[in-house]
C-alpha cells in the first residue's frame, strides 16, 4: 500500500480497501453465474490433467 510519507495516498488506499471488502461481503451470499462456475470446472480439469501428466 502507500507509504507513511504520503498520508493522502494512505487514506485513499484505506478507503478503497474498506469499500472492496464491503462489496465482496455483500456478494458473498450470492450464487456465482453459470459461466464462472463452468470456467472454474474447465480450469480444474486442466489442472488435474497436468498433474496426471507429471
Amino acid at each position: 500500500m502507500a507509504g507513511q510519507d504520503d498520508p493522502k495516498k494512505a487514506k485513499i488506499a484505506k478507503y478503497i480497501d474498506e469499500n472492496l471488502k464491503q462489496v465482496f461481503s455483500d456478494l458473498e451470499g450470492d450464487e456465482m453465474p453459470t459461466q464462472i462456475t463452468d470456467l472454474l470446472a474447465v480450469l480444474r480439469a486442466q489442472d488435474d490433467e497436468r498433474k496426471i501428466k507429471k
